[in-house]
């Protein structure tokens, strides 16, 4: 594993107060999610029940499911990263960069080229298909990269991913369909209302059978000797790992389209305080991620009110000045 998977508990030495506190100030931006927006929609309507007919359906048609949306994208984006990373054993790697999240927009745009008034259902078993095979083409390259040049898994990864979203995009540009597919390719969640978002419930069903299998996945992190020694199959248990990924990354990309780097960043910061430890990290990495995405909504909704940036614009920006900060800590940690 990287450097930047060691553990640095001294750094942070009352974590409860830290938990506390990415708690605390996830629920809070939440809260601030529901009352952002075009609509003006106060915690003081709401509590007097004074609600008008436009600002109710402005909260419960647009505003609570936009929240539920990004909790649970945010969320299992970020815990699909943490377990890409260790089954892959690097920390720079995520669904975004090894080509996962390219494979499901694959996927979507065969369905559209074929049948394009073709239901969500059919699209999302499209796009789970595209992902599972774009990610066993990244498994299957760096099987071939020798054990001590795991700094080529995270190249490898982006090239991947680049030839996959250059081969989407010129199928889409030849076949006018790059706007249509731009949906899929760029996290948005301004369309998300009630009935649009509800397939997001099954990305809790996969973290969820993250969580049961962690200890599993942690022992698989080790290598392939180590886990075969302990009785650990793990060949069927990277393979399981992997489809949960795929399948998280599918169904996010489905209905909010791409939420880049962020599990390349939440884990990585998660990791710093915990160790890899999966069972104990997976909650704080939900969490986590949860409260960036809801805090880079938020600022796109404010910064050019009453229009929005896209999701995947303010957390790619976020994601990556985080992420080098989190590189230079590193390297100055080892002068």
């Amino acid at each position: 594993m990287s450097a930047l998977a060691e553990p640095r508990v001294p750094l942070y030495r009352n974590l409860r107060v830290i938990g506390t506190a990415v708690v605390v100030s996830t629920i809070a931006i939440a809260v601030t999610s529901v009352f952002v927006g075009a609509t003006d929609v106060s915690p003081r309507d709401v509590l007097s029940g004074s609600l008008s007919e436009s600002q109710s359906s402005a909260l419960f048609v647009s505003r609570i499911p936009r929240t539920i949306a990004i909790v649970l994208a945010g969320s299992a984006m970020a815990v699909a990263g943490l377990v890409m990373q260790l089954v892959v054993r690097n920390r720079f790697v995520e669904p975004s960069s090894t080509g996962t999240t390219a494979g499901a927009s694959a996927g979507i745009l065969a369905v559209l080229l074929v049948n394009p008034g073709a239901s969500i259902v059919i699209k999302l078993l499209m796009s789970i298909l595209g992902a599972l095979a774009a990610s066993a083409l990244f498994i299957g390259l760096i099987a071939k990269i020798p054990a001590r040049q795991g700094v080529l898994v995270p190249l490898v990864g982006i090239m991947t991913a680049t030839v996959i979203e250059a081969g989407v995009t010129f199928v889409a540009l030849k076949q006018n369909l790059l706007q249509a597919i731009g949906a899929w390719t760029t996290g948005n969640f301004a369309p998300i209302i009630a009935g649009r978002y509800e397939l997001l419930f099954l990305v809790a069903g996969a973290s969820l059978a993250i969580w049961v299998t962690a200890d599993r996945l942690t022992i698989v992190a080790l290598g392939e000797d180590t886990a075969t020694s302990l009785g650990v199959p793990y060949h069927l248990i990277v393979t399981w790992g992997i489809a949960l990924v795929a399948i998280t990354s599918a169904v996010v990309v489905t209905v909010v389209g791409g939420l880049p780097f962020l599990g390349l960043v939440i884990p990585n910061l998660v990791s710093m305080v915990m160790g890899d430890r999966l069972r104990h990290a997976i909650p704080w990495v939900a969490i986590a991620g949860a409260g960036l995405v809801l805090f880079a909504d938020v600022i796109g909704r404010i910064v050019v009110a009453p229009y929005e940036l896209p999701i995947g614009t303010t957390l790619g920006v976020m994601c990556s000045a985080i992420f080098l900060a989190l590189v230079m800590k590193v390297d100055d940690d080892h002068e």
